[in-house]
């Protein structure tokens, strides 16, 4: 482990959280929490757990990102305020 690595991917990933909360558009935050689930991915992988990091990149990167651009597909894509 890389404690350096980890820092700065955790920090990427409390950005992140932070975009996704604050954009207004629903297509960009599909997009940036299916690239919060990337990272979480890389770092189940860098912290020495294969599997976690496979399910996460496959279920959370993959799956969720095509659950939610379906649902966005049923809803306004902008916030109203």
């Amino acid at each position: 482990m890389i404690w350096q690595l980890d820092f700065w991917l955790m920090l990427i990933l409390i950005a992140a959280a932070v975009t996704a909360l604050e954009v207004r558009d629903l297509l960009a935050a599909v997009g940036v929490l299916t690239g919060y689930s990337f990272l979480m991915a890389l770092l189940f992988a860098e912290l020495g757990a294969p599997d976690v990091a496979l399910t996460e990149a496959a279920l959370g990167a993959g799956l969720t990102g095509v659950f939610l651009l379906v649902a966005l597909a049923f809803l306004d894509r902008r916030s109203e305020d």
